[in-house]
């Protein structure tokens, strides 16, 4: 037993913004037969506690305090800021949408006025109208991308498992990445060291050097160059030329790891790169991988890869100035029934996560 409980305390003990009780359940499915108990364990209770079914939607679509929609004309002289152009709104799943639902929202930071962000919220689909999931979609002409180490994966690294302070004025967003390590099916490339192996064929979100991001399988549209500061895999691709890949209903454990697999329904998020090079970021409760997919290319993505699930570790922010607080952010969940804090990663974080930040070329005209 003293072994055993020197684990437990090391394991709860350690750097992370995570109750006690998720510290608890990944310290045990650690230990020999931990992951098939808890898997067992997770399956029943969603068996038990399935979301509900028809329903109408409390309060309605979400209006964000919008930032400006309006790209000033640039003075005489001065050449126009480049950026993407808005992108369509997204189609709802309900044959009777609401007001606002799929319409982009223009929110947190903006570079001369032009958003760097923009939020969607729609139905996840046509049965559980009572639900809501959210899309954000980010600028990657005004957005540098970069993957930040947890303190528990991959474990090891040396950067800081927040965002620092000395960044918070180019903050724009965050979001979480994927599965723990033994349960993606895939490797972890960041700043010159291989924590895990990359696989062939597998989903990957490849970071180049210059903040830039690309989705695709490994060794098919994206591999590795001398421009590449960092990869995340997980899995097998979801969304492959703007449409949800083939075999989908399919509950493969072989194919979606160590976790609840495809057709449970439960919270999960995803990540897509669109034709014209934005990156969309979706979560919602009640999603299995298919529906998951069909929300990502229903956002535009072109090719796209699922996140993390459940809603302990489904976390998507972004943030806007505060000039009079503390710490001169304001934080924002995308959905208010995300589990965990808005604060999550402006302190260490067990898991690896995505920040956004305003490219220092464009910073001082923000």
């Amino acid at each position: 037993m003293v072994p055993l409980s020197w684990s437990y305390y090391r394991a709860v003990t350690a750097p992370g913004s995570a109750p006690l009780s998720v510290k608890s359940v990944e310290w045990f499915k650690g230990l020999p037969g931990g992951t098939w108990v808890t898997l067992k364990t997770e399956r029943l209770w969603y068996s038990w506690h399935k979301p509900p079914v028809g329903g109408s939607l409390v309060g309605g679509i979400p209006a964000e305090s919008p930032a400006t929609t309006q790209t000033p004309s640039p003075a005489a002289g001065v050449p126009a800021l480049r950026h993407l152009p808005t992108p369509a709104n997204i189609k709802p799943f309900v044959s009777n949408p609401l007001p606002n639902e799929g319409v982009w929202q223009p929110v947190g930071r903006t570079v001369k006025g032009v958003p760097t962000t923009r939020v969607a919220f729609l139905r996840p689909d046509g049965q559980h109208t009572s639900l809501l999931g959210t899309v954000m979609w980010m600028d990657q002409t005004l957005l540098s991308t970069r993957l930040i180490p947890g303190t528990q994966v991959p474990g090891g690294a040396s950067t800081p498992a927040e965002i620092p302070k000395a960044q918070f004025d180019s903050l724009v967003a965050t979001f979480n990445s994927g599965f723990l390590l033994k349960d993606s099916h895939g490797g972890f490339y960041v700043n010159g060291h291989t924590y895990a192996p990359l696989v062939n064929g597998q989903a990957s979100m490849v970071i180049y050097k210059d903040g830039t991001v690309d989705i695709g399988r490994w060794e098919n549209e994206v591999t590795m160059t001398p421009q590449v500061a960092a990869v995340r895999q997980n899995l097998a691709p979801l969304v492959d030329n703007g449409r949800p890949v083939a075999g989908l209903a399919q509950d493969s454990f072989l194919k979606w790891g160590a976790t609840l697999g495809n057709t449970v329904l439960v919270w999960r998020s995803g990540v897509g790169i669109t034709a014209d090079g934005a990156i969309v970021y979706a979560a919602a409760p009640a999603l299995s991988v298919r529906s998951l997919a069909s929300l990502l290319a229903r956002a535009g993505a072109v090719r796209g890869m699922e996140l993390d699930i459940n809603p302990e570790w489904t976390t998507g922010i972004y943030y806007t100035a505060a000039p009079n607080s503390s710490i001169g952010i304001y934080p924002h969940l995308l959905l208010a029934t995300m589990q965990r804090s808005s604060q999550r990663y402006l302190i260490p974080d067990e898991r690896d996560f995505f920040a956004e930040f305003i490219r220092p070329k464009l910073l001082n005209g923000a």
